[in-house]
């Protein structure tokens, strides 16, 4: 998608995915050390950089968006926390190698595959050794919910195209499920949901 039309979504005085972090990142908390280093990809509006700085995280939040980042960082300067913001197309971002101690990839079904093989090729680059991945995003059935995400099966997850691309990885959490979400007006309702926590090798 392009700027614009992530402009034109964001363009309102209220949060549409909420202000609060997404559950599933939240249910992680134990993972998430002072002082590590932390990339939120796609984070829209902040609410879960915000919340990762909150955990004592170095967090480094990138969107296509300045409207979007714009919200971010009224978000963080509520909360007191500080973040890097940078507005960056993730499609084409330079991925630094082996940088972060954790990535942040909630609800980042934007982009239809082959695009997507280039973001999914920069996590793998740029989590450093012993770096976790922590990944929520929507099945193929969401579309028959049509409570969020893109209306394109395509862009969904499956549990075995995960382990495609992160089953060399220590893959400690892989869970598929409908639950009922409400994260702000654009992801409220039942949907289907898929849950990964994954560990870099050393």
């Amino acid at each position: 998608m392009s700027s614009p039309f992530w402009d034109e979504r964001y363009a309102t005085d209220d949060y549409i995915f909420g202000t609060a972090p997404n559950v599933f990142l939240a249910s992680q908390a134990g993972l998430i050390r002072s002082g590590i280093r932390a990339l939120a990809i796609a984070d829209g509006e902040g609410r879960n950089g915000v919340w990762l700085a909150e955990q004592g995280a170095y967090v480094h939040a990138i969107d296509v968006s300045p409207v979007a980042l714009e919200k971010a960082r009224k978000l963080a300067e509520e909360r007191r926390v500080t973040l890097e913001f940078e507005q960056a197309d993730v499609l084409n971002w330079d991925w630094p190698e082996e940088t972060y101690n954790l990535v942040a990839a909630i609800f980042i079904q934007f982009a239809p595959p082959p695009e997507r093989d280039r973001i999914i090729a920069g996590i793998r680059r740029t989590l450093k050794p012993g770096g976790v991945l922590i990944l929520q995003g929507y099945t193929p059935k969401q579309v028959e919910f049509a409570t969020g995400g893109p209306p394109d099966a395509a862009n969904m997850y499956t549990a075995e195209l995960l382990r495609k691309w992160f089953g060399d990885w220590d893959i400690t959490h892989l869970n598929e499920h409908e639950s009922f979400i409400s994260e702000g007006s654009h992801h409220h309702g039942l949907s289907a949901l898929i849950d990964l926590v994954a560990i870099k090798p050393r």
